[in-house]
């Protein structure tokens, strides 16, 4: 019989509640200040950061290869024969490329890394679907298979609230010719499906209009095939509600999240300000 263990990363944005029903092994980023470190989603929150970001813009390095090594050990003791991983875009983080060669040590489970070439809600997406098809008793191979066709159904935008904190923390990537501070200018972001970097979908100018783009996508999504939407917010409730609610009176949107606050290590480069909304075909 096959034991199949789900690991991820902090930079996954999912819910406690699926995390515990499918026991979920969360590794979890440093976050870095000048004075201290820590852990994140352990000793610190991502509001807690965005509240600081003001003061201090952190650094972050991925899982340490003691902490990947340690789980491997312990899914190992705990009798787990296969182990799936959804990661961090490696375009973004050396995660990917950490766990991947720590797998290879642990001969005795079998080991399948996937590169989401995304973050934050596609992660959580995707675990919980695979999280469902273990419940169903689905095998390891069955699900390893599916999992670029479940992936390619994601589509996730976001919109900066400054691109100040994406160009200090260096992960600006494709968008960097969008000096647009100055003129209100705001770019919607997605990921480019060959490296998982962000590029520029758009620009429109003005919270108020990217809000109504991020809303747009969703619509012509949904003329094509039914789907549900992700909210994820960098400190900014009120613009995360006001998408919820516009979404809602879409009836090819047959589900809405509200997901809460982007995570800490994703926030550290977004920067407060932040909405994205991840859409999944059905």
């Amino acid at each position: 019989m096959e034991k199949i263990a789900l690991i991820t990363d902090s930079a996954c944005d999912i819910d406690n509640e699926t995390i515990d029903k499918f026991h979920i092994r969360v590794l979890p980023f440093k976050i870095i200040y000048k004075n201290r470190e820590y852990t994140d989603r352990i000793d610190i929150t991502p509001e807690e950061i965005y509240n600081n970001m003001k003061y201090e813009i952190p650094k972050s390095s991925f899982p340490s290869l003691e902490d990947i090594d340690k789980l491997f050990k312990q899914l190992e003791e705990e009798h787990y024969t296969h182990v799936i991983s959804i990661i961090i875009s490696s375009g973004l983080s050396g995660t990917y490329n950490a766990i991947k060669l720590i797998s290879e040590e642990h001969t005795g489970m079998k080991t399948y890394v996937y590169d989401t070439k995304s973050t934050s809600v596609c992660e959580g997406i995707l675990l919980k679907k695979c999280g469902e098809l273990i419940e169903e008793g689905k095998s390891f191979d069955e699900i390893v298979k599916n999992l670029p066709a479940m992936n390619s159904k994601l589509h996730f935008f976001f919109v900066f609230g400054t691109l100040e904190y994406a160009r200090k923390g260096g992960r600006i990537g494709r968008i960097s010719g969008t000096i647009g501070d100055l003129l209100d200018i705001k770019p919607i972001v997605g990921f480019d499906e060959e490296y998982g970097q962000c590029y520029t979908y758009g620009k429109v100018r003005g919270n108020n209009l990217a809000i109504k783009k991020l809303v747009e996508l969703g619509e012509e999504i949904a003329e094509r095939k039914n789907c549900d939407a992700y909210i994820v917010h960098g400190n900014v409730e009120e613009r995360a509600v006001m998408v919820y609610n516009m979404l809602r009176k879409n009836p090819n949107i047959k589900n809405v999240y509200l997901v809460g606050q982007i995570s800490a290590i994703v926030g550290v480069y977004s920067g407060p300000g932040t909405v994205g909304v991840c859409y999944i075909e059905n």
